[in-house]
């Protein structure tokens, strides 16, 4: 997966120099608010055009990737409990006394 990464922006990086070298000398003129013209070079404004689209992405990935990072730690926590509490040995059961019945009176004048 790493090498994927690496060929991937070694692929971008050598789109960007390519077009850089193709593209240097040209200007871009950008008509701003009130009249105002700002002249930049085209390989600075795509730069800057591609790190614009790219931040807020970014961001909101390293959103997810903390939040689902902070649910899965209490997603642990949580099991270890559970497991502690399971691993805890039951007490030992108390016998409880065995109810002794009443016994009858037999009467008075009987033999037995």
């Amino acid at each position: 997966m790493r090498f994927l990464k690496v060929l991937f922006w070694l692929l971008l990086g050598g789109l960007v120099a390519g077009f850089v070298i193709y593209n240097g000398d040209e200007r871009v003129n950008v008509h701003l608010w009130s009249g105002l013209i700002a002249d930049f070079s085209l390989p600075l404004l795509l730069i800057l055009v591609f790190l614009a689209g790219l931040l807020p992405v970014l961001l909101a990935y390293h959103a997810l990737r903390w939040r689902m990072r902070q649910r899965i730690t209490g997603l642990e926590r949580a099991l270890n409990d559970l497991r502690a509490i399971n691993a805890m040995p039951e007490p030992a059961p108390v016998p409880m006394p065995v109810p002794i019945p009443p016994q009858t009176a037999l009467p008075l004048g009987d033999p037995l």
